[in-house]
């Protein structure tokens, strides 16, 4: 066969180049909460769905400031008594499956707080040793390895999330960090950590706060919306409720406005990255009825 000419060869190197800027962008996806209630259902089973791209497994609620951590799984295990160890075959199972399993530290109701930059440092020597790559001899959810941590700080001063953001990071670059700010923008506790650039997914939670969730019309979720794409991170997330119940202050969105008027709107975003969605106890056939428009 005769040898493609320098000419042909050179135009084909360009469309290769061109092809990288141009190519449409892949991964969007949902992210749920899971392990905040018994009747949830098991992780494995909740992995088994095809529904979630990304599971947060909630919550370390205690940490920080000298307190010894504390993993509060609702009625799922008890891991004071190393109850959760067995939950590593299931995490295993979900990264199999192309899901990434992150840890979600905080909540809306925990002790957790920073007291400088060094306990900072200290919690993320934790959270390495005993849920992500590090070694530890009580590791409780087991020997899985988490893909990251997910940063859902709802209460304190704001300081030092920054430097706990710089410290998971240091021990390994390839670490999925995500946060679940507010929508109020900017957040009042997770603005200087996002603004570290180093968080790879920030899943905005656009419930439960008056002036930036749906209400009777999408205009103040949508000017919200375009502030956090703003931000310097890898992808931003629409955050939902998945049921009325799930968010008492309200912000559920009916599968079918989410559909015809949401998505089409925030989709035009270079940033956007999917949909999170609180909780999976809540969750009854809500992702997948907007998992084909995600």
């Amino acid at each position: 066969m005769a040898k493609p000419s320098i000419t042909i060869s050179i135009l084909l190197g360009l469309v290769s180049i061109l092809s990288l800027f141009i190519a449409p962008s892949y991964g969007a996806g949902i992210a749920i909460y899971w392990g905040q209630n018994g009747g949830e259902g098991t992780l494995a089973d909740t992995c088994a769905t095809g529904n979630y791209e990304f599971v947060n497994i909630a919550f370390l609620t205690t940490f920080g400031n000298g307190q010894t951590p504390v993993l509060n799984l609702a009625g799922h295990c008890d891991p004071g008594s190393n109850g959760c160890t067995g939950l590593s075959d299931a995490i295993r199972g979900c990264q199999g499956r192309g899901i990434k399993v992150l840890l979600s530290i905080g909540g809306g109701v925990g002790s957790y707080s920073l007291s400088s930059a060094d306990d900072a440092k200290q919690v993320a020597d934790y959270l390495w040793n005993n849920y992500l790559g590090g070694q530890s001899n009580s590791r409780p959810l087991g020997d899985a390895v988490l893909d990251g941590i997910d940063f859902d700080i709802e209460s304190g001063s704001g300081q030092y999330w920054d430097e706990l953001a710089r410290s998971l990071k240091g021990f390994n670059q390839q670490l999925s960090l995500a946060a679940a700010p507010q929508c109020p923008f900017p957040d009042a506790n997770l603005d200087g950590a996002i603004a570290t650039g180093l968080f790879d997914y920030v899943w905005v939670q656009f419930y439960n706060n008056p002036p930036c969730m749906y209400t009777d019309n999408a205009n103040n979720l949508l000017n919200a919306w375009n502030q956090w794409t703003g931000v310097q991170a890898g992808q931003v997330f629409l955050g939902l409720p998945a049921a009325t119940e799930a968010a008492p202050s309200g912000g559920f969105i009916p599968a079918d406005v989410v559909n015809s008027q949401i998505l089409p709107q925030i989709k035009t975003s270079a940033k956007y990255g999917g949909v999170m969605i609180w909780n999976k106890f809540y969750d009854n056939g809500y992702s997948a009825s907007i998992k084909p428009n995600v």
